[in-house]
């Protein structure tokens, strides 16, 4: 029997799974199907820059074989899945969206990317990003911008543009993503797709091609709350090559859907909804804040007021740990190479110069002063310390509520070119999502509507540290909310 042609819009994991489990399609079919989408349709939108058929092939054959003879699946059996290019995966080309590191072919597996495929997923390739994950639109990549399915005139957010770009255009039922300032759950609501920030040392970050360290995190992308609960249940947990990961043991999250939301408390950080928020976001929000009255929650109001500071003590860590990080390209180890310098410091400043873009090289000349001698103390350690005091505004809010919701940006998505000629308003982009990595919280991003012009917008659903359970019921419940608006029940 022939396999039969899947319908790819908004395939989801359970749906994908049943289907090679039942003999209704294959997973090598279902990978050759996606193959074919992305090949006719990606020229227009850019999110993928390289592709592991081969070994996607060959995991879908094993897929194949354990479904023909009757073998019980694992969760993400013949599931077809994108790989965010700041992730490495054995044998692929992993540019972290850079010239930098053009040719550069990891030999070994980040620990999410080996997860997901003994999890049976089948690694269809590299997603486009901003270079080294710094952005918030996805036009910062060597490779060329992303642009938004749901709209190709805008960007699709940053820095994990690809990632959410490929999941709403149906090339990839799950992607994997990272977040440092609000990576995953920006262009999540950008692109109208769920988008998880799990809880900092949930997920284990080897093989992540570092930014920030004490801020980056990988997460999914998928197209409802239950399958970004599936593959985070999937990729959660310790990990010995990574000492940040957490030994806590990870909850049974799909399970815990199940549970009723009624009587759950809701906080509204006020500090959210002040000016600068597009009306017809806030307008949004509000509808998901009475739709969660409606189904038996209690909604407080609350205070996070050291908020204002968080933008600017983002771009302190986050570029002084760049600095740092990114210091290891040089031209010597990995990656590209200025061949016509005659001497080491002009081999370093010559790849350098031609390896890193306009963003890149601003981020490590910001994080270079604040670290330097005589500024330590007033940037650097300073802006540590109000990370405490932000983490502590969160702390004091969790005492009183179970989640809390807001926006996850103040605008939709944005114009192609609109701010890459200002990156002051650029950053301010990140305006309500920083704080949350800042204070290695958890946090997801829900559609929630669109504004007149057809533009997604997204809901921030914020859970206390390692309670992604609670923050993703109480996602589900927005998701389910949002369901019955759409039918006109």
């Amino acid at each position: 029997m022939s396999a039969k042609v899947v319908n790819l819009e908004n395939l989801t994991i359970d749906a994908a799974h049943k289907a090679v489990a039942s003999g209704e399609t294959t997973a090598t079919a279902l990978a050759e199907q996606h193959y074919d989408r992305i090949a006719s349709q990606d020229g227009k939108i850019n999110s993928f820059l390289a592709f592991s058929r081969e070994r996607a092939m060959a995991q879908a054959e094993r897929i194949d074989e354990m479904a023909s003879r009757g073998n019980p699946l694992p969760p993400l059996a013949g599931v077809p899945v994108g790989i965010k290019d700041v992730l490495v995966m054995k044998g692929a080309p992993a540019t972290a969206g850079s010239l930098i590191l053009k040719g550069y072919r990891p030999p070994y597996d980040a620990t999410a990317v080996a997860k997901l495929e003994e999890a049976g997923a089948v690694l269809l390739g590299k997603l486009n990003c901003d270079e080294f994950a710094m952005g918030s639109s996805n036009e910062n990549s060597a490779y060329g911008p992303v642009l938004n399915p749901k709209a190709l005139d805008r960007v699709p957010g940053g820095s994990s543009g690809g990632s959410a770009a490929a999941v709403a255009a149906n090339f990839a039922v799950a992607t994997l993503g990272s977040d440092t300032g609000g990576s995953i759950r920006q262009p999540a609501a950008f692109c109208g797709v769920v988008g998880v920030l799990p809880t900092y040392g949930r997920v284990s970050r080897y093989g992540l091609i570092a930014f920030a360290s004490s801020l980056d995190r990988v997460g999914p992308f998928t197209t409802t709350v239950k399958d970004a609960a599936t593959v985070l249940q999937v990729i959660a947990g310790k990990d010995v090559m990574d000492a940040t990961s957490s030994t806590r043991p990870v909850d049974d999250y799909v399970a815990g859907l199940g549970k009723p939301v009624e009587g759950l408390r809701i906080g509204v950080p006020e500090e959210y909804f002040g000016e600068g928020l597009d009306p017809e976001i806030r307008s949004a929000i509000d509808g998901v804040i009475a739709g969660l009255k409606l189904v038996g929650c209690v909604v407080k109001p609350v205070s996070l007021p050291h908020t204002k500071y968080a933008i600017p003590t983002y771009y302190v860590i986050a570029t002084a740990e760049a600095s740092s990080n990114l210091s290891r390209f040089d031209g010597v180890r990995f990656g590209l190479r200025a061949e016509e310098a005659t001497t080491l410091s002009a081999m370093f400043r010559k790849t350098r110069d031609a390896g890193f873009g306009a963003e890149v090289k601003r981020r490590i000349l910001l994080g270079t002063y604040a670290l330097s001698a005589g500024y330590y103390d007033a940037y650097y350690r300073k802006a540590q310390q109000v990370r405490t005091l932000l983490t502590r505004d969160f702390l004091t809010a969790f005492a009183d509520v179970d989640v809390l919701v807001a926006p996850v940006t103040p605008t939709p998505a944005f114009k192609l070119g609109e701010k890459t000629d200002d990156p002051v308003q650029m950053y301010l982009e990140d305006i309500y999502s920083v704080a949350a990595s800042l204070a290695g919280i958890c946090g997801v991003s829900v559609p929630c509507g669109q504004t007149k012009e057809g533009l997604p917008i997204g809901v921030q659903v914020l859970g206390n540290h390692f309670d992604e359970s609670t923050m993703l019921r109480v996602a589900q419940a927005v998701e389910t909310q949002q369901a019955r608006q759409e039918s006109g029940a």
